[in-house]
């Protein structure tokens, strides 16, 4: 595993993958998956974004087999309708990675459904998502389902009292406990995998600390948040480099059901892939079950 990058991708010619986002990491995958031979679909909520990203790719890989499909995350009619037509469009699909995400935002928003924007976006989105796709991802061939936590999720906790941040409103403890969620998500739904005989490999990455347009498009470049990541630039690591655990989880042969991946170097903040640690919180078996199930009634769907 050391020093695995891009190139180490196998050929992916048949597989079917689902990425959302289509911008920063979620396009690096989306990219390299398309270099590696896989038909992509960019799965977003914003179309001119989706097509620039389109454009790109196809620049970059001649034949690339790459399309557009609209969801927001943020919306839970959004999600089903893009299940529906999942559905009535593919006979299988072979792998989902659960990108897209809001960071910080100064100010408390809420989803459509009237979640808090992070917990809703972050979270309950691709948890939904997840549980709409989940016919057709058994149908696959060796699926694989990669949803993004990240180094904030180590000082994440989950407040049950608290979830909509209705009595607080903090930007990023609000983050660490959605990314601390999707960490529980993966695992948990790896076990559920197993018991449940799905055949469905559920892995959890983080990019480390990458050079992403996420910051820009929450707070804002004035920002605290945007102005360290303007003037401490160098600390960042580029967007391609920041996909690498995603793309590790989501294509190595090594990569392990129910493992967690991030970069090597500096406290997980840059470098290749690696096994990451998992905080100590993300297994407390409790609170994984009660969130799975407040999940599953605030999502009104389950698997």
């Amino acid at each position: 595993m050391a020093r695995w990058t891009a190139t180490d991708i196998p050929p992916q010619h048949g597989r079917t993958a689902v990425v959302t986002g289509t911008g920063g990491l979620g396009f690096e995958d989306a990219l390299a998956l398309a270099r590696a031979g896989a038909e992509v679909i960019i799965a977003g909520r914003n179309p001119q974004k989706g097509e620039t990203a389109l454009a790109r790719i196809r620049a970059a890989v001649s034949g690339a087999a790459v399309r557009f499909e609209h969801v927001d995350l943020a919306d839970l009619h959004s999600i089903a309708a893009f299940g529906t037509r999942m559905a009535e469009q593919q006979d299988r699909l072979d792998l989902l990675i659960n990108n897209a995400a809001v960071m910080v935002p100064p100010k408390r928003e809420l989803t459509r459904d009237g979640f808090e924007l992070q917990f809703g976006t972050n979270y309950l989105g691709p948890f939904a998502l997840t549980a709409h796709l989940l016919p057709l991802l058994r149908r696959g061939r060796h699926p694989r389902v990669v949803t993004l936590s990240s180094v904030a999720a180590r000082s994440g906790t989950i407040d049950f009292d608290n979830l909509d941040a209705e009595r607080i409103y903090r930007p990023m403890p609000a983050y660490s406990q959605s990314k601390l969620a999707d960490l529980m998500f993966a695992l948990e739904l790896q076990r559920r995998s197993t018991a449940r005989g799905w055949g469905i490999a559920s892995i959890a990455a983080h990019p480390g600390v990458a050079r992403t347009e996420l910051l820009y498009n929450g707070p804002g470049r004035r920002s605290g948040h945007g102005l360290a990541r303007s003037l401490l630039w160098f600390l960042f690591q580029p967007p391609a480099q920041g996909a690498l655990p995603t793309l590790f989880a989501a294509t190595a042969p090594q990569a392990r059901p129910g493992g967690y991946y991030g970069p090597d170097r500096f406290s997980e903040t840059r470098g290749y892939p690696a096994e990451a640690a998992v905080p100590p919180q993300a297994l407390d078996a409790a609170t994984v079950a009660r969130l799975w199930q407040v999940s599953e009634e605030l999502t009104g769907i389950g698997f």
